[in-house]
């Protein structure tokens, strides 16, 4: 087992990773160095699951509980279309402010003895001496970019232009709002990370983004267009962005970046310096804590080196295939939006709801949303059989006439 680790990244792979080592054995050695000063980050707010909460509570009760403490909590769903607005109830989510994530997590390590070196870029060709070094300086990973032959590095470009930005609105609801333009659909999501803070991800077809100008257009023009195209939403509030070199705005192409390995020697790939799942699953912050918890668990089954991160990355690989195939499937649902724009909102967001279905893209959206209710129905009544069946048979043999004596 390796008692000397070295994690290169201070985001919420590297931290969580330091936080779980030092709770497995104190006496390793962890020491987590980050190229930028302490407190500054990029990003707004970050979502994840309930579950995700219940999967830390077991390696970490004192993280999940801080977490916890200072999430934004929503249980709907809430779609804006043409005017009118749909409401549909889901799983518990959470939001949570990348500043105060990081601040949680960093706190956390030095509590248990963790060495944080902010300021501390570190170099691909002088690599600090330790028995493991953790590569979790995210998709631009320069360790990660000096041996791309050796992981099989693969980047793939989307399509669509989306742009991160804040908001002083915290939404009460995961909020899906598509406005129509003379060049094409735009469309953000909402959410809440704080009592006065939201994130809001603003996504168009390439073609709509320089139809309305949003290519050429500075960080004030851009988004006093993008506030008076959502202002249904935003109730008056204003968008914030951060300021791009060229005093523009940073519109993104999102880049899915896959890795033929994960490893290298003592030098392993941990969160999106591994793998990126696209933002409209909101699974990025969960998937690099779960790494996170699967080196843990692989350096603690594991005394080799080789053995630990073989299993580490076997286990990782055959968890992130949903995750993978659903974030693909999603991407190309709003990629395609106008093909599902022309149904009543209250059906096109049902069908929003199954974008991870392969079968949709194959099927007809009208027919598609008859098939999926038609098979609701039955499901339904599968499981009123299953749970009315045994009482009727109860009932039933209780009245039945008891043979005579």
């Amino acid at each position: 087992m390796c008692v000397k680790v070295a994690c290169v990244g201070g985001g919420p792979a590297g931290l969580y990773l330091s936080i779980l080592l030092k709770r497995q054995d104190p006496s390793h050695a962890v020491t987590v160095y980050e190229r930028a000063p302490e407190g500054s980050t990029y990003g707004w707010g970050v979502t994840y699951w309930r579950g995700l909460l219940d999967r830390l509570s077991a390696h970490d009760p004192e993280t999940a509980r801080a977490l916890d403490a200072h999430s934004a909590r929503w249980t709907d769903g809430v779609a804006h279309v043409r005017g009118l607005t749909t409401r549909h109830r889901g799983d518990q989510g959470h939001g949570i402010g990348r500043h105060r994530l990081l601040e949680i997590l960093a706190a956390r390590a030095r509590e248990l003895g963790v060495r944080l070196e902010y300021e501390h870029p570190v170099e691909p060709g002088d690599l600090p001496g330790a028995d493991l070094v953790v590569a979790a300086d995210g998709v631009h990973s320069a360790l990660r970019t000096r041996h791309a032959d050796h992981f099989g590095t693969r980047l793939t470009a989307g399509r669509n232009r989306y742009l991160w930005l804040g908001t002083s609105k915290a939404f009460d609801a995961f909020t899906f709002a598509f406005e129509e333009t003379e060049h094409g659909w735009i469309w953000c999501y909402g959410y809440a990370y704080g009592a006065d803070a939201g994130t809001c991800v603003v996504e168009c077809a390439p073609e709509t983004w320089t139809g309305l100008g949003l290519d050429r257009a500075d960080r004030a023009d851009g988004l006093a267009l993008l506030e008076k195209l959502f202002a249904g939403v935003l109730d008056g509030h204003p968008l914030t962005a951060r300021p791009a070199p060229d005093g523009g705005t940073p519109w993104l192409t999102f880049r899915t970046l896959t890795n033929r390995t994960w490893y290298r020697g003592n030098l392993v790939l941990i969160g999106d310096a591994a793998h990126t799942t696209h933002y409209s699953v909101g699974a990025g912050t969960t998937l690099a804590l779960e790494d996170a918890v699967a080196l843990a668990g692989a350096l603690r089954a594991h005394p080799a080196l080789p053995q630990a991160l073989a299993r580490y990355e076997r286990e990782r690989r055959a968890a992130l295939v949903p995750a993978q195939s659903a974030a693909r499937l999603s991407a190309q649902w709003y990629e395609n939006l106008p093909r599902y724009m022309d149904l009543p909102p209250e059906r096109m967001f049902a069908l929003l709801g199954q974008r991870h279905s392969p079968l949709l893209p194959h099927v007809p959206p009208r027919l598609y949303y008859r098939l999926d209710r038609a098979a609701g129905r039955l499901e339904a009544l599968r499981r009123l059989k299953r749970w009315l069946g045994p009482k009727l048979a109860r009932t039933a043999h209780a009245r039945a006439p008891r043979p005579r004596p």
